[in-house]
């Protein structure tokens, strides 16, 4: 039986990698994207169904997991990749005001937190369903706080402390569900060249892509509740 994949924010960078390699592995991945245009055109060039989908609007999410639910019945795989840096500018904690961070937080948190609660119901239907969040070292608080590490200087007080946010969320579910066929887990990326960062980053989006696509085919004796990257556990 064909397995269903949704990945949001599937138009472009990693998202788009997700797609690509789990529909190479014979998943129907819908590409879900909030720009119809461009999820369309991204949803042709992949051969793969597109579903309209804004993360931050809470009628837009209900309506694609009605239509996912019309067209499959079910859902194999979610994969929460839609996500925003916000203005990196403003990397000074004491110069951010709040409203950065709401504008953040309303698409890599309360925006996982909608698609996964209107999601639940068509991933329980699956007989192992997988939930991956995607996160970034940034999130870490161990890395954060390690003077070696590559990334301590950068200190975007919106953007990591809305994956460190996400992490917890990711625990909080798998805690939930533990009882459940259905693993969520936080993967990390790593610091990919995408739109996000300008095209700074050192890893493609194809290589980002891998740990989620890794994460998103666990077995049964795979972890749940995890923060992981290509080379294994992140520290939280």
């Amino acid at each position: 039986m064909t397995k269903t994949a949704l990945i949001t924010g599937a138009n472009k960078g990693i998202g788009y990698e997700i797609a690509r390699l789990l529909a190479e592995q014979g998943v129907a991945t819908i590409v879900g994207a909030r720009d119809e245009e461009r999820g369309r055109a991204a949803g042709e060039r992949l051969g793969q169904p597109y579903v309209r989908i804004d993360v931050t609007d809470e009628d837009s999410v209900a309506a694609a997991a009605k239509w996912v639910e019309q067209e499959y019945g079910t859902l194999d795989i979610l994969v929460n990749n839609a996500g925003i840096a916000g203005d990196l500018a403003q990397a000074v904690p004491s110069a951010t005001p709040a409203r950065a961070l709401r504008e953040v937080y309303e698409t890599n948190v309360f925006g996982v937190v909608t698609v996964t609660n209107a999601m639940l119901p068509l991933l329980r239907r699956s007989p192992a369903g997988r939930i991956v969040n995607m996160s970034s070292e940034l999130g870490s608080l161990g890395m954060a706080t390690d003077p070696e590490s590559p990334f301590a200087d950068a200190n975007f007080i919106a953007y990591n402390s809305s994956k460190t946010a996400l992490n917890m969320i990711t625990v909080c579910y798998a805690r939930e569900l533990a009882d459940t066929a259905i693993k969520i887990n936080a993967a990390n990326p790593g610091y990919c060249a995408t739109d996000l960062n300008g095209h700074s980053g050192f890893r493609t989006a194809e290589q980002g892509a891998a740990i989620a696509v890794r994460l998103a085919n666990l077995d049964a004796d795979g972890p749940t509740g995890a923060y992981l990257e290509d080379a294994g556990v992140v520290r939280w």
